[in-house]
């Protein structure tokens, strides 16, 4: 099994703000000359997480609404009295979601469905540009 791997940046406003990186993986998977295998994406931070979504605005929002209802930007957290930072709850957010996924490769393309999308999600408490670490295993 050969492995290629490649970090890829997103430019993300906070407050579990979802970015598509559908195409960043496409491309890269492209790149690669793979056509059966395994991409895994990951994100580096422990206040992001990568998922599939059918990435449209209603979803994208109701997305949102529920990820403030499990674990509410406004809660008072150890995490935010021990550090001063006040994003315990993207901390929650990001762990309770998982890091990253796994996606597999069959006839050079991600499998994924008619409508659904890779995305990373920013639940930090303001804009990062996150890293994504991408591998193709194949």
């Amino acid at each position: 099994m050969d492995i290629h791997s490649k970090e890829i940046t997103v430019e993300a406003e906070g407050f579990s703000d979802i970015q598509n990186i559908t195409d960043e993986v496409r491309s890269f998977v492209r790149k690669s000359g793979y056509s059966e295998g395994l991409i895994h994406i990951f994100p580096i931070g422990s206040t992001a997480s990568v998922s599939t979504i059918e990435f449209e605005p209603a979803l994208v929002q109701d997305m949102k609404d529920k990820l403030e209802e499990f674990a509410p930007e406004g809660q008072t957290t150890r995490h935010g009295e021990t550090w001063g930072d006040d994003n315990g709850f993207s901390h929650m957010r990001a762990t309770m979601m998982g890091p990253g996924i796994t996606v597999p490769l069959h006839d050079g393309e991600p499998v994924l469905g008619t409508w659904q999308q890779i995305v990373i999600i920013n639940h930090d408490n303001r804009p990062r540009r996150r890293r994504i670490f991408l591998q193709v295993m194949g």
